[in-house]
């Protein structure tokens, strides 16, 4: 019985992001207690987002991390609110696999609307396939954490999961992360 339990609490689910960058999404959630795996590359849906657009997709542990988290999370660390001319790259979306995420994500986005000052525009589509990045580009931030890039663009959303969400950050992988820039307001930081 009791091997039993740890199959179901060990069990993993997969969700997949898009909204900015690949190398920011991976960073944010490979810093998530609860995330035992992020897949960096490009996710295709269907119809008029058939096209792959940069994004990870997520494994992980329902009972560590809910779903709803995940997607806060999501929203906090990408522009949410903003239709840039980018958007076809770095599509914002929720990428589900079941018509039970699909109900978690359209409750949470409504739900969480209130926390923004503009419309939401992030997306709820279908997965449909997945191209990975090349090894050279994955696992970016952990291999480079000190390049301008990721002081520049990943560390403040990193420093948004320790301010807002710090209960579901693994803050001995963010530990290099100095206090003084963890007040940083992260609306003034949510990058691509």
């Amino acid at each position: 019985m009791a091997s039993n339990i740890n199959i179901v609490l060990n069990t993993l689910t997969k969700i997949a992001f898009g909204g900015g960058c690949h190398w920011c999404t991976e960073a944010v959630f490979q810093s998530l207690l609860g995330v035992e795996n992020v897949e960096q590359g490009f996710v295709a849906s269907v119809n008029a987002n058939a096209s792959f657009s940069e994004a990870v997709i997520v494994h992980y542990n329902e009972a560590k991390i809910p779903l709803s988290v995940l997607v806060e999370i999501h929203l906090h660390t990408h522009k949410s609110t903003s239709n840039h001319s980018m958007r076809a790259k770095y599509r914002s979306a929720v990428y589900i696999f079941s018509d039970k995420q699909k109900d978690v994500v359209t409750s949470q986005l409504e739900l969480l609307q209130f926390q923004f000052q503009n419309k939401l525009i992030t997306q709820i589509l279908p997965f449909e396939s997945f191209k990975t990045s090349r090894e050279q580009i994955q696992n970016y931030y952990y291999s480079n954490p000190e390049k301008p890039f990721c002081e520049s663009f990943i560390n403040p959303k990193l420093q948004i999961l320790l301010s807002k969400f710090s209960k579901y950050t693994d803050k001995n992988k963010l530990k290099h992360l100095k206090d003084e820039s963890r007040k940083i307001k992260h609306t003034e930081h949510q990058g691509s």
